[in-house]
This record gives C-alpha cells, sequence and structure tokens, in this order.
C-alpha cells in the first residue's frame, strides 16, 4: 500500500497522456477536414475543469474518470445545424474525410509510439548483454545443451544486441515457428550452433511466462556462497554470522553458488531457516528469520551480508546502447511496426482459442506495470508508455462498433453499399458492440483481481 500513490501517479500520467494524444489526433484532421468541434474532453463524469477557446468556442473540458475521452464535433444526427454551418458538419462531409478524422485518434498513438522509442533509442539507455543462464532441468533451453555464461550473437541470422532483444525476437519467432537457432559464444570465445525449440511457450494458451517454459533466464556468476560484509544491526550480525563463513546449505538442501543462497533468503521473508556454515575448518549450524522488506512493490526476506569479493563473476554484462539520429527513428518506426503486427496476431490466437484469455490485462495490472517501470528508470517508463500507446491504437482499429474501427467498417459498408446504413442498423451495432466490450472489460478487470489474489 505504500506504493499506491507513486504507482496511481505513473499509471495516470501515462493514461493521460495516450488519451490527450488519441483525442488531438481526431481533433487536429477534423479541423484539417473544415469540421466544427464543439467539445474536446479528457475523461468522463463530473466535470473538474471546463474553459472555452479558439475561434469556434470549443469547449475543453477534464473529467473526474480518466478512463478515455471524446472529441465532439458538429453533427446534424445529434442536434439542429444553422444552415450557414452546415458545410462543417461532420455528417455532410465525404467518406474520405470522415474516414480520416476517425482513423487519426489511434493513427496519432502510433505516432506517440513512434516519437517514444525515437527519444529513447536517442537518449541510449543501460542494457543487459544477451547472457544465457543455466537453464532448468528439462526445458527445451536444457536440451538445446545451452551453458550458463553464452551469449546470444545471432538468432536466425540476425544480430541480437541486447537480453530485451533477445526476448523479443524469441517471442516473435514463437508465434508461428517451431525452433530457431542460435549462435552462441562462450567465456572461451568459443562459437557454436544451438537450436531451441520453441513449442513450449505457446503451452496453456501462452499464459505466464512464455520464456520461462523454454528454460532462458539470465545468467548467473558463479560464485562461491562465502559472506564478505556485514550490515550493521542486521539478521545476519544478530545470529553470528561473520565476514569469510561459507554457507554449505540452507534447511539441510546443498548450496553451490551466491545466487542459490540470496534467492533462498529473498523467497523465505519471516520464515525460519537453518544453515550449515563452514568457518575455518568446523561445520556448525544457525537458525535465523529473514527480515520482511518491501521491494518494488514485492515482499522479500534479507539478513543484512553481502557476498565476499573473491573476483569470481566480474564478467561485463552490461552495454550502453544508443542511436543516431536517423537510425533512431527508423528502429523506432520497426520497432512499432512489429508490436502492433505481434499485437493483431496475439488478438486473433485469442479469437481462435490458441491463446488464453487470462492473458488479458485491465487497469489494475496496468497501473502496477507503469509503477514498476517508473521506479526501473525514465526510458524503461517511456518504453512502456510506448507499448500501452500500441495496445491502444490496435485496440480502436478493431471492427467493433464504438470503437473507430467500428466506424471505418460502416464507412467501407457506405462505400459498398453506395449509402449510408440506417440509423436503426447502427443503433443495433452500437448495442453489440458495448456489449462486446463490456464482456471484455469484465474478463480484463477479473483477471486483474485474479493476479492480485494470486500474488
Amino acid at each position: 500500500m505504500n506504493n499506491f500513490p507513486f504507482y496511481f501517479a505513473a499509471f495516470v500520467v501515462v493514461l493521460g497522456v495516450l488519451i490527450v494524444f488519441h483525442e488531438l489526433g481526431h481533433y487536429w484532421a477534423a479541423r484539417f477536414c473544415g469540421v466544427k468541434v464543439l467539445r474536446f474532453s479528457v475523461g468522463f463524469g463530473k466535470t473538474l475543469f471546463e474553459r472555452r477557446y479558439g475561434v469556434d468556442r470549443t469547449e475543453w473540458a477534464i473529467g473526474i474518470f480518466p478512463l478515455g475521452g471524446y472529441v465532439k464535433m458538429l453533427d446534424e444526427r445529434e442536434a439542429p445545424v444553422a444552415p450557414e454551418e452546415l458545410h462543417r458538419a461532420f455528417n455532410r462531409q465525404s467518406v474520405g474525410k470522415r474516414s480520416l478524422i476517425v482513423a487519426a485518434g489511434p493513427l496519432a498513438n502510433f505516432a506517440l509510439a513512434i516519437l517514444l522509442y525515437w527519444i529513447v533509442f536517442m537518449a541510449g539507455s543501460d542494457e543487459l548483454l544477451p547472457v544465457l543462464g543455466t537453464p532448468p532441468v528439462d526445458t527445451p533451453a536444457a536440451m538445446a545443451n545451452i551453458k550458463n555464461g553464452e551469449q546470444v550473437r545471432m538468432l536466425d541470422g540476425e544480430a541480437v544486441l541486447t537480453w530485451n532483444d533477445l526476448r523479443w525476437m524469441l517471442l516473435q519467432k514463437a508465434v508461428d515457428r517451431d525452433s530457431v537457432e542460435l549462435e552462441v559464444i562462450n567465456e572461451q570465445r568459443e562459437i557454436s550452433i544451438k537450436r531451441l525449440p520453441l513449442t513450449a511457450a505457446g503451452e496453456n494458451g501462452w499464459e505466464g511466462d512464455a520464456l520461462g517454459r523454454l528454460g532462458i533466464v539470465f545468467y548467473r556468476p558463479q560464485i562461491r556462497p562465502v559472506i564478505g560484509k556485514m550490515v550493521s544491526g542486521g539478521v545476519g550480525e544478530a545470529v553470528g554470522l561473520s565476514a569469510g563463513d561459507v554457507i554449505l546449505a540452507i534447511n539441510g538442501q546443498k548450496v553451490d553458488y551466491w545466487h542459490e543462497f540470496v534467492m533462498q533468503i529473498r523467497e523465505s521473508a519471516g520464515q525460519r531457516l537453518t544453515l550449515d556454515i563452514l568457518r575455518g575448518k568446523q561445520i556448525f549450524t544457525v537458525d535465523l528469520v529473514p527480515e520482511a522488506v518491501s521491494e518494488r512493490g514485492q515482499r522479500i526476506g534479507k539478513i543484512g551480508v553481502a557476498v565476499a569479493d573473491s573476483g569470481e563473476g566480474q564478467r561485463e554484462i552490461r552495454t550502453f546502447v544508443r542511436y543516431g539520429v536517423f537510425a533512431a527513428a527508423t528502429k523506432a518506426i520497426l520497432e512499432t511496426w512489429d508490436k502492433s503486427v505481434f499485437s493483431v496476431v496475439m488478438l486473433g490466437k485469442m479469437l481462435t482459442g490458441e491463446v488464453s484469455w487470462k492473458n488479458l490485462s485491465g487497469p489494475v495490472t496496468i497501473a502496477d506495470y507503469a509503477g514498476q517501470s517508473a521506479r526501473l528508470g525514465l526510458d524503461y517508463y517511456l518504453k512502456f508508455m510506448a507499448m500501452v500507446s500500441i495496445s491502444l491504437g490496435v485496440l480502436n482499429l478493431l471492427p467493433i462498433p464504438v470503437l473507430d474501427g467500428g466506424h471505418l467498417m460502416y464507412h467501407a459498408l457506405e462505400v459498398v453499399r453506395r449509402r449510408p446504413l440506417s440509423e436503426r442498423a447502427m443503433e443495433i451495432a452500437q448495442q453489440i458492440g458495448v456489449a462486446f466490450l463490456f464482456v471484455l472489460m469484465a474478463f480484463a478487470f477479473f483477471n486483474d483481481i485474479n493476479r492480485l489474489l494470486s500474488g
């Protein structure tokens, strides 16, 4: 609960920026086409702010519920229009102009995503290198004989520069490929080719960690579990641990490396553990309870000890990636296109049952991710905002009545039929669209609650 104000603020900023850009797309397209805009609103419900600006005295408003917005245009179907302004009514425009105004909202979201990616790629960011860790037993990565410390250089002939690139490329390939070819280089500078099966990624309808099912985990340095520094007043100091102690086992389970010890402590907040310790030539046991602390919204355990600096595991695993102005623009466009196509493909597979509806996320999950990305840094936050902007653009282009894509569908039918749909037909379609969206939102909200309850 301590993180709620921060996470909520991060969520409101993301939502506010995306909604404003979306509605500005409609607004500027309407102005370009000569249509009079009566009201520009961000949010619904009780009005918190309202002012009139411009030659047309357009109302600019902010509603109390920030989950959306709208641009109200002059339209004979909604209210009588003065004869001298009929040429500025939305319904009097050609199909082409009306379609441009409708499509401009989602297109503005794609443009925003490109802009955000462009800024991040030009500014540069500190990224993890695509170095693989020891895969869990019986996973596809283990069967492919992937070893700890191997760095991926190429994936099916495409260069892989960062860990995020590797994850994204594997997800893309897993949608329609059975396997990929990884070119890796180990710490002895030996290059080899590994064939990684991908079918496990889509098991259970893509629910949960798809790459985890493949056995793709990040590199863990093979550092011996030897205690170095102690935190004054920490749990470790209180139970008598000291620098130089070697952790042999926890609750009877052998500990080979420091990261195994750390993970066990993190996962055992408030639980009693028995440690087997080697000090010099003497072996003894220590009972302790890791202190429960909050880290990035999670409850983890800590005992106030750090690893000894033995010189092991000093491998460079990070790189700073930055692109020039034009290279960043090209990559931003490709990134937006790839993620848009991926979203459409996954939505299609959701409709056919290949992808679980449990993958739908609602406002609670989005708020959680917004807060987490904001804590990681501005570059992560902007990338998250770009991803949500793409999702909003794709969603709004779906041919569902009520959404922008539904209106574009009406316009397409109008071109084919050479006359608009009847008011009754559109009214029925709108009701169907509202019902479908309600079901979609109910699924997303249910998934949010389920994630909260399951942790």
